[in-house]
């Protein structure tokens, strides 16, 4: 008897913003401007694992740490915690222009 292996090359858009740890909306915009290949299919996304594991070797690792910072732009608690950063470094938030 033979058993089929069924290996989940093809991943949804849950499973890649789970993937990439990221907001699924935050996956599905750069989907959308064509920054994460990836493939519609009438009201649904798919991606090719081993083409995103490309196109993550591939990226400028600024370039993907600002898109992960740009996720956080709403959160609220961003002010506060970076507040607290400063502060325990001793250093203005802000540089005096002089």
């Amino acid at each position: 008897m033979n058993t089929v292996r069924i290996a989940y090359d093809v991943l949804t858009l849950d499973e890649v913003a789970d993937y990439l740890r990221l907001p699924r909306e935050t996956v599905e915009r750069q989907a959308t401007k064509g920054q994460l290949p990836a493939r519609r299919i009438e009201d649904t996304w798919r991606f090719l694992k081993s083409a995103v594991d490309d196109w993550l070797r591939s990226q400028d690792n600024r370039l993907v740490l600002l898109q992960q910072a740009g996720a956080l732009a709403d959160d609220e608690s961003l002010s506060t915690l970076r507040a607290e950063i400063y502060e325990q470094r001793g250093r203005p938030e802000t540089e005096a222009t002089g």
